[in-house]
């Protein structure tokens, strides 16, 4: 994840108050100086460690995370290059005339209970497939993947755990972690806090956008959710206050506790998505996040088409119902804010529909079809989930 020039040789560049190194292929880090002597070897009073940055534990983490990085390697990937960025090369990959597509994404407050309770290990994944499920949306294969994880004062195996959660969900993705950035920032955020950014870039051949070709008629195949994702968590965390519960309490809808249930990661449909798509007959693609059915579906479709959604296709999962439960939730509101059990849509020609059920399913997915594309606009439902 971070560059080394050839030889061996550091490369470093200073950012307002931080030293920048670059010690391996693709990742830069804030460090720095120690022990730092001038000509005529006289010790300064005051070295970077002192004001709370600290170089070992960057170039510990640095080693740390070669093997994660290495493990997301994949055609186009380009190693051994120093500088200042990571380089891919399209051509590599297998593109004739492409189209790059981009998307950033955080994983909002989910961040909060992965920090209160010490669990950390999938909380990049929930970074990654937040930018990869956006990109496979408009019809790109996601490539590559660079983070941003900035801290007050870094932990090397908190770092660790997080690196190798993104490199676990680029790897699921079939893209690769080529970059990123450690910022230790003391002063700027509590003790034991961080913050996660992602960045991922994609490609397609050109004209092979989505949407394209949505009509009155196609079919909505919703593919199931592994829980709340990674929308909606002040007010998840809202309701867990009300509830009086804690992280460690048995959680009141599914195994394990309480925290550990909430921290399911956000599911990829990358790899399904794509074989969806190379199958045929598939108009879009709706990622549903924040906004829920409501609001996501209506993005992929054309001016003067709406869609009818049968809300008795599919059983609400446990959490949903155990958050409306508990906060007194209107089902309008349930479905505005949250996934409900659908986390990607897909929008099928109507004569391929068992086709791409065939070829979602033997994918791993959970396949339902729940509505169809109506003259009109917005979102109709009928029946109900609550």
């Amino acid at each position: 994840m971070v560059k080394e020039k050839p030889g061996g040789a550091a490369a470093a560049r200073v950012v307002g108050a931080a030293l920048i190194l670059y010690a391996a292929p693709g990742r830069a880090l804030g460090a720095a100086r120690t022990g730092n002597r001038g000509m005529t070897g006289q010790k300064n009073g005051l070295t970077y460690a002192d004001a709370g940055v600290d170089i070992d534990a960057g170039n510990a983490l640095v080693e740390r995370i070669k093997p994660a990085a290495r493990r997301t390697r994949r055609p186009g990937t380009m190693s051994g290059l120093g500088g200042f960025g990571a380089l891919f090369d399209l051509k590599a990959a297998g593109y004739r005339d492409p189209v790059l597509v981009a998307a950033t994404d955080g994983v909002g407050t989910k961040l909060r209970i992965a920090i209160d309770t010490g669990n950390v290990d999938t909380i990049g994944i929930d970074l990654v497939a937040m930018c990869v499920n956006d990109l496979v949306c408009q019809g790109a294969e996601p490539l590559f993947f660079l983070d941003y994880f900035a801290t007050g004062k870094l932990d090397v195996d908190q770092a660790t755990r997080i690196i190798e959660g993104i490199a676990e969900g680029c790897a699921q993705s079939g893209c690769a972690l080529i970059g990123g950035e450690t910022a230790e920032m003391p002063g700027m955020y509590h003790a034991g806090d961080f913050d996660l950014a992602g960045f991922a870039v994609g490609a397609m051949e050109r004209g092979e956008d989505l949407p394209a070709g949505v009509q009155e008629g196609d079919v909505l195949l919703g593919l199931a959710s592994s829980g709340v994702h990674s929308n909606g968590y002040s007010f998840v965390r809202k309701v867990v206050e009300i509830s009086g519960l804690g992280w460690d309490a048995a959680s009141p809808f599914g195994a394990g506790t309480l925290g550990a249930a909430l921290l399911a990661p956000t599911r990829l449909y990358v790899k399904p998505a794509l074989a969806a798509i190379r199958a045929g007959g598939v108009h879009a693609l709706a990622h549903i996040t924040g906004g829920g059915l409501t609001e996501n579906l209506p993005r992929v479709l054309p001016e003067g088409l709406g869609a009818e959604i049968d809300l008795g296709a599919w059983a609400l999962p446990p959490v949903f119902r155990w958050l409306a439960e508990t906060a007194g939730m209107a089902e309008a509101e349930l479905l505005k804010t949250f996934n409900s059990g659908i986390g990607m849509i897909v929008v099928a020609a109507k004569d391929r529909v068992a086709d791409l059920t065939l070829a979602l399913q033997a994918e791993g997915e959970t396949v339902t079809r729940i509505g169809v594309v109506t003259k009109g606009q917005g979102v109709a439902y009928r029946g109900r989930l609550l």
